[in-house]
């Protein structure tokens, strides 16, 4: 049975500073079989290699968050991550790692903190993380009138449950969810008439499990989303490839409710495309249909080869 949500970014405090978890090979961009598009490619694996998913990387960084200010910071009372920005700096696997989180600035306001994990010894990621109590925020408020463009179509989620909404349809499974173990933890609803643009996706998501979203599943949920870059490519002499992230940022604009929602809502879109280097644009809404978080990342178009391929020595991705 699948690792659920919970378990899977499960923390445990070592000290005052420093934190555990267990990677799980549920969250992951690999598979210890041979997918069989990798029939496509020339060059030949010598070794197998599971990634966690970037966006389940982010998921634990907001856990270790959370527990630090319920915890050794609970005096500045600032439960909740408003903004983020993660770097990857070498892959991840699936196992133990430790996070180290030092205090850069604790303020009335907001306290901003340093997280650096690593694993084996090795520093693979590194995050600047703010925090504040959404709850007790006060100054002015305006209604910017911004809307996407074009408008994803209507929905009725209690149709959708049943995958019967007349605008959206329910993907069984995702291309290649055996690579992409990651996708299959999410059931994605995609509009029935079709993207609005090649560099454009529209979906609703809930777990597979039926478990609510957190804000701790926020960074997750900003980075599951379809493989749009394969609207591009030529079959026959480019890909298949893997989708590495080099950086992610997020803006959360609204505290989910303590007990979860099932659904969450998500436009990403593509601007750029060039020398193996793309960004994305992700919005993330609530049932309600109210934003809850923008991101963006930075990420690299790689053969999928290199993600199934034995770690270097000298630890380059």
């Amino acid at each position: 049975m699948p690792t659920s949500w919970a378990k899977a970014t499960a923390i445990e405090q070592l000290d005052a500073q420093t934190y555990s978890a267990n990677l799980s090979d549920d969250w992951c961009i690999g598979s210890g079989k041979r997918p069989p598009f990798l029939l496509l490619t020339p060059r030949r694996i010598n070794g197998i290699h599971l990634v966690p998913n970037g966006g389940y990387v982010t998921g634990l960084i907001l856990q270790v968050v959370y527990t630090h200010f319920n915890t050794t910071l609970s005096a500045q009372y600032q439960p909740h991550t408003i903004a983020l920005h993660v770097e990857f700096l070498r892959r991840t696997q699936v196992g133990p790692a430790i996070f180290k989180v030092q205090n850069i600035k604790l303020g009335r306001q907001t306290s901003i903190v340093h997280v650096r994990m690593s694993q084996d010894g090795r520093e693979e990621v590194v995050a600047y993380v703010t925090n504040s109590n959404m709850d007790t925020e006060t100054g002015v408020s305006f209604d910017t009138e911004y809307a996407l463009n074009p408008q994803p179509p209507t929905v009725d989620l209690a149709k959708l449950e049943k995958d019967e909404d007349e605008n959206w349809f329910s993907t069984k499974k995702m291309p290649f969810a055996e690579f992409r173990k990651a996708t299959s933890r999410v059931t994605f609803h995609f509009p029935r008439s079709g993207q609005p643009a090649p560099s454009m996706a529209d979906e609703w998501l809930c777990h597979s499990d039926d478990t609510p979203f957190t804000q701790t599943s926020l960074g997750f949920v900003a980075d599951m989303f379809p493989q749009m870059i394969e609207n591009y490519r030529d079959n026959k002499t480019q890909g298949p490839f893997w989708y590495p992230t080099l950086l992610l940022n997020l803006d959360v604009k609204k505290v989910l409710p303590r007990e979860g929602v099932k659904w969450l809502r998500v436009r990403v879109q593509m601007k750029k495309i060039v020398n193996g280097r793309l960004d994305l644009e992700v919005h993330v809404y609530d049932p309600e249909e109210d934003l809850v978080a923008l991101s963006n990342h930075v990420g690299f178009v790689a053969d999928a080869s290199r993600n199934l391929k034995e770690r270097r020595k000298d630890n380059k991705l």
